[in-house]
């Protein structure tokens, strides 16, 4: 087909006389994800993106257990394990190679999955592209955004200077360089801490028998720090701190890479795939919402790659806006739910971005004094058994969640294995997605009304037990894992929103009915269905 015929074929696909409920700009994992959640919730979505096919190009590197947890939702873990390698620790040696820091990783992580993994992006993009399509959603490559118009019921997006698209709302995740983003006029809060980087891809000719390369390492070594990381089974990434961009030129070159790699790596191990400066930024926009245009991923926040949390905070974004924005397309919420998002995100994303450029300027120390007198105190912690602490993240403080403060309230909740007498499996592929009521079946049973009216809204009743086969609607909560996670709180039911955080958490049977109708106000339930 000419470019003009695409056009026109492309034009065809939607009336600028109708309105879309969601328009996704940029088709990256984040507005994938973005993409998918929607698509399945029933929403009419299009995606525009200006590239005429997937990126195929690795970024991101890294993804944790939350956001596999939300890769499980959408459909796509069971095909991604094959592909992807689970890391079990990450160390950071210095020049000389002595070990300062090492970090473990479980293999079961608090939302159920492994806490870290190592994957190749592009099988990534294909897995989500195909779940994206399966849910009905337009996907419309060879189409940038060139103009936006916001016009209060809908924002008009002009396509390519040749057609438009309306859509009530519009989710921006367009990257770093966001164009929805720029004409918005929003600025970014920036926290000045950027360095130059080569990153340096590889595929092994036999991953069968790949070479022995270390999977999760960074060298503080001052004359010029390094990363070498997995990217799974058949791919590895080397990255080498640069002095300035300018260096590029003459570093890209790929004897001088081969030559940078050969103690791990050479040419009869493995090829070169690519080579590409990357200059990473911690920046936070001022505004995420404006109007009916949203801010997700890169477009709204970007951080430094020592915690390898930017494609998983964009998945967060993700996860917030898709069961919020299904909740005002129902109709059962007023659009002010949707300034809950910055914020609940924003404080999350400036906590990571700030242990991660703490953790840089540790190991990019370009001073030889400066790096000399580190390693001598991380050699000493080593020696006195000293381990680093476990990097946790926060959870939420405020935004919507109960009106009572309570143990667990704002916490990404446990998830664990549990049988329905049928299915034994993680929670979420037991009782589906969407909102949950865990209840200790053995301490608290709930009104049907109330239980009809959480279902009306899409929250699934879940009452627990410890052990013996389950009752009908029952599970066993196989591995104790929710149960102990109430005890451990003193409650007997945990309000759990969609994006797996915790919306409140209830001591005794009679709060448990009053959290249970406050969760399904928040989600919309009209007030005739919440009168006892």
């Amino acid at each position: 087909m000419t470019e003009a015929g695409d056009a026109a074929e492309r034009s065809s696909t939607i009336d600028t006389d109708e309105t879309v409920d969601v328009a996704v700009v940029g088709y990256g994992p984040v507005g994938m994800a973005t993409a998918a959640l929607l698509g399945a919730a029933g929403h009419r979505v299009v995606v525009l993106e200006r590239y005429a096919g997937l990126y195929n190009l690795p970024r991101a590197a890294i993804f944790d257990d939350e956001t596999m947890r939300t890769f499980a939702r959408i459909g796509i873990a069971a095909e991604l394990l094959p592909t992807i390698h689970v890391q079990r620790n990450y160390e950071w040696r210095n020049a000389a190679g002595e070990l300062l820091i090492e970090h473990d990783f479980a293999e079961t992580g608090r939302s159920g999955w492994a806490e870290w993994y190592m994957m190749f992006q592009p099988q990534l993009e294909e897995a989500l592209d195909r779940r994206v399509r399966d849910a009905g959603v337009d996907v419309r490559l060879s189409s940038p955004v060139t103009a936006l118009t916001d016009h209060g019921d809908h924002v008009e997006l002009e396509v390519d200077r040749d057609h438009t698209v309306r859509a009530r709302w519009v989710i921006a995740c367009d990257g770093g360089n966001s164009f929805v983003r720029e004409a918005l006029g929003r600025t970014m809060d920036d926290y000045g801490f950027s360095e130059p980087w080569m990153v340096c891809d590889f595929r092994f000719r036999d991953p069968s028998a790949p070479p022995a390369v270390p999977t999760a390492r960074q060298v503080g070594d001052p004359a010029g720090p390094t990363s070498i990381i997995s990217l799974g089974p058949r791919h590895h990434r080397f990255s080498y701190m640069l002095d300035s961009v300018g260096d590029f030129t003459l570093e890209r070159d790929p004897e001088k890479v081969w030559a940078r790699t050969r103690r791990w790596l050479s040419p009869d191990d493995a090829e070169l795939i690519r080579v590409a400066t990357y200059t990473f930024r911690s920046l936070v926009t001022d505004r995420w919402r404006v109007g009916r245009v949203l801010l997700a991923g890169d477009a709204a926040h970007q951080m430094p790659p020592f915690l390898g949390q930017g494609m998983c905070s964009g998945v967060r974004d993700a996860q917030n806006l898709a069961f919020k924005l299904d909740a005002v397309l129902r109709g059962r919420r007023g659009d002010e739910v949707l300034d809950t998002y910055q914020q609940e995100r924003e404080p999350h994303v400036r906590a990571v971005i700030e242990k991660g450029i703490e953790l840089g300027r540790q190991q990019t120390v370009r001073d030889p004094e400066r790096a000399a007198e580190r390693d001598r105190v991380l050699l000493a912690r080593r020696a006195a058994d000293q381990h680093p602490e476990k990097i946790a993240f926060p959870g939420l403080a405020d935004g919507l969640l109960a009106a009572a403060s309570g143990p667990g309230r704002g916490e990404l909740v446990a998830q664990g294995v549990v049988d329905d007498g049928t299915t034994r499996d993680r929670l979420d592929q037991v009782v589906g997605g969407g909102g949950h009521l865990l209840l200790d079946a053995r301490r608290v049973v709930l009104d049907a009304r109330v239980t009809d009216a959480l279902a009306a809204v899409g929250v699934r009743v879940v009452p627990l037990h410890g052990s013996g086969a389950a009752a009908p609607d029952h599970v066993v909560d196989a591995e104790h894992t929710h149960l102990a996670w109430l005890a451990a709180r003193d409650a007997v039911a945990v309000a759990v929103r969609p994006d797996f955080y915790v919306f409140g958490t209830a001591p005794d049977a009679a709060a448990a009915e009053a959290l249970a109708r406050e969760l399904a106000a928040a989600l919309g339930a009209p007030a005739p269905a919440l009168t006892s």
